[in-house]
């Protein structure tokens, strides 16, 4: 008796991707992860966060965008559609995964991470819209889509890698020193998201529930928590330097700290120049 094969195995016994086009289906998940972060900004930042007034439908009589919408409908249903072009791409690269010879099972898996968060931030952007933008849904729409950025990037990392058993390339106090610079970015990127809950921008023209927050202390906490993450930053730099770790990994460490310095900057700036919407959106896509 003949095993019945899933459709991925199916797949898999008749096409054999090159490591190239694994590559490049993971890439496109992170692309498209960036991509969908960026016009959800832009949906907040026109508010047209409810051009669609409902969900899943547009209007309660129309499953697509209407004439009588306008501009704010055409951004909201326009961010929407998207999600299906992402969903495609992480279908490519978990089909590309399961294809690969040998069998990549942990990119199989990162591939199937990055559906189930796609899924369950729609759901909670449904959520939003159903609640009229609450703050808080706002809050966990925007770490859902930053989870997911996060997932996408390590996946096309891992594609470049083999799925052999991890080697340290640092000390085991330096991966101490990681993991607490990873904790308190965490807490700094939840607490842009009370900055913005609790100030401007809500993502609608009319009168929406903000949280029930001073801006300006929240900001204030905000910028405490970016210089934290910061000076932790200078302190992976210079270890990563004296204990002569791999020029990559040190790369990496410089990067790090040149986007958060610049992120900084425009923290300041948007801070001091009552938060207009370019560089709302600039200190958004840094995140």
């Amino acid at each position: 008796m003949r095993a019945v094969l899933t459709p991925l195995a199916f797949i898999a016994n008749r096409w054999t991707p090159s490591p190239r086009t694994v590559r490049r289906a993971a890439l496109a998940a992170l692309v498209m992860s960036v991509l969908i972060v960026v016009t959800g900004g832009a949906v907040r930042l026109t508010g047209s966060g409810l051009g669609c007034d409902t969900w899943p439908k547009c209007t309660d009589d129309s499953l697509i965008v209407t004439q009588a919408q306008g501009f704010h409908g055409a951004i909201e249903f326009g961010n929407r559609m998207l999600t299906y072009v992402l969903c495609a791409a992480v279908g490519w690269c978990i089909v590309a995964a399961r294809s690969a010879k040998p069998w990549r099972r942990t990119l199989t898996r990162l591939g199937w991470l990055q559906f189930l968060i796609v899924m369950g931030n729609a759901v909670l952007g449904g959520i939003t819209v159903l609640t009229g933008l609450n703050p808080y849904s706002v809050a966990g729409h925007f770490l859902l889509a930053t989870s997911l950025v996060t997932v996408t990037t390590i996946t096309w990392q891992r594609t470049r890698e083999g799925d052999t058993a991890a080697k340290p390339r640092v000390p085991a106090p330096v991966r101490g020193l990681s993991r607490a610079l990873l904790a308190t970015a965490l807490v700094l990127i939840a607490a842009g998201t009370v900055v913005t809950g609790s100030g401007p921008h809500a993502g609608d023209s009319s009168e929406i529930k903000r949280m029930p927050f001073d801006w300006a202390t929240t900001a204030h906490v905000h910028a405490v928590s970016a210089w934290v993450v910061c000076a932790l930053a200078v302190a992976m730099w210079l270890v990563l330097r004296v204990a002569d770790a791999p020029a990559d990994t040190r790369a990496r460490a410089r990067d790090l700290l040149i986007v958060l310095l610049a992120q900084g900057a425009v923290g300041y700036v948007q801070y001091f120049t009552h938060v207009p919407e370019v560089l709302v959106a600039a200190h958004m896509l840094g995140s």
